[in-house]
């Protein structure tokens, strides 16, 4: 990125850093949570826990669309995989996230399934094109940011009237992961108190940051829509620390070379003609939320994988010793986590936290397992 730099700059950074200390009321504690696997990575990369004052504490949520993705839909997507004739298209992070039985799309592909990994639903859409004599599955997955793509790509295929691209969808809402996990902490006893969020910037960009003013005001939560880089967080950091300072509860952006109030006018349009909103949907450690993911529109149905190769979802309990559920939820940090480093690294991942690029497991792998001692 061009002048990705000057928001690295390290004098600012300690800068802002000094500012934060000097905002803080030192009578009080303040628990930030972001909701981003970006921010978490860009957090831990650079060290910015060590930079903010001790009665600051950064708590991780569940902003990695494959580690909230439930065991069942895994097993659903595999189980599309081995039909006759079929070709699932999925995004690479996808492939060792563990199914029932530790089973994955990665085995699945070894075991003889034609999976391929694609960069875009638009490579998906090629195969399609290229293999009319296959029955060619997109596996949909993401947040807000991912959504518009799947929706251009279906509507492209409706305008060439193919017959063999389908679509498994399990696109997912920001703010009902924010209303999730204050359900799961109230569930809890409020075993965790939150104080403000810092907001996924990327998902604004489309969403703008008005689709976050209602879950704001329900939870009386401060939030800061925030950039990747660590000027960007800590600048978001201080806004919040003045916003709960004021007794406010308000969505600011500190984002706003790429977010505006009302976001990206044409991709919320394609949204809009392709998806509606599923009843309720089972989240991996949040349980069942209602309108919380997107299906296929009537008018698309005839795309649904879901529908068409009529394999149901069944919910499936989690591996107890993991910790993945506590982990997205901000209840522990990796470090908290028994298998963290031990049975569960990398290379034989155990949970969907350490599988996925933006999981909050591979990011403590990656840049902070010093905070524990740890010498893997």
């Amino acid at each position: 990125m061009k002048f990705a730099h000057e928001y690295r700059d390290k004098s600012l950074a300690w800068a802002v850093a000094e500012t934060i200390g000097r905002r803080v009321d030192p009578a009080r504690d303040y628990t930030l949570m972001e909701v981003c696997g970006g921010h978490t990575h860009a957090i831990c990369r650079y060290g910015m826990i060590d930079l903010l004052p001790e009665n600051v504490r950064l708590v991780h949520g569940p902003g990695c669309p494959v580690c909230v993705l439930p065991i069942g839909r895994i097993d659903q997507a595999i189980a599309m995989a081995t039909q006759p004739h079929v070709t699932l298209a999925t995004f690479g992070d996808m492939m060792r996230v563990p199914g029932s039985d530790h089973k994955t799309l990665q085995g699945t592909k070894s075991a003889g399934a034609d999976i391929r990994i694609v960069y875009s639903v638009l490579d998906a859409l090629e195969v399609a094109r290229k293999n009319p004599d296959r029955q060619v599955i997109f596996f949909a997955i993401g947040f807000e940011t991912t959504a518009p793509a799947t929706a251009l790509a279906l509507q492209m295929a409706a305008r060439e009237r193919l017959g063999n691209f389908f679509v498994f969808c399990t696109h997912v809402s920001t703010p009902s992961a924010i209303d999730g996990i204050f359900a799961t902490n109230a569930a809890r006893s409020g075993q965790m108190r939150i104080d403000g969020i810092i907001g996924p910037g990327h998902v604004a960009a489309i969403t703008g940051s008005d689709y976050y003013q209602d879950v704001a005001a329900r939870h009386r939560l401060p939030m800061v829509i925030s950039g990747f880089e660590p000027l960007d967080l800590l600048q978001s950091i201080l806004m919040l620390i003045d916003q709960i300072n004021d007794g406010r509860a308000e969505v600011e952006t500190q984002y706003a070379r790429a977010v505006t109030t009302g976001g990206n006018a044409r991709a919320q349009a394609m949204m809009r003609d392709v998806f509606v909103a599923r009843d309720s949907f089972d989240w991996r450690g949040l349980g069942e939320l209602p309108a919380s993911a997107l299906r296929l529109a009537p008018a698309y149905e005839r795309y649904d994988a879901e529908l068409i190769f009529g394999i149901d979802y069944r919910r499936v309990a989690d591996n107890p010793a993991c910790s993945c559920i506590d982990i997205l939820c901000g209840v522990k940090q990796p470090l908290d986590c028994r298998l963290f480093g031990k049975v569960c690294t990398p290379e034989t991942p155990v949970g969907a936290c350490m599988v996925s690029p933006e999981g909050t497991c591979s990011a403590y792998w990656q840049h902070a397992r010093h905070r524990a001692g740890e010498t893997a």
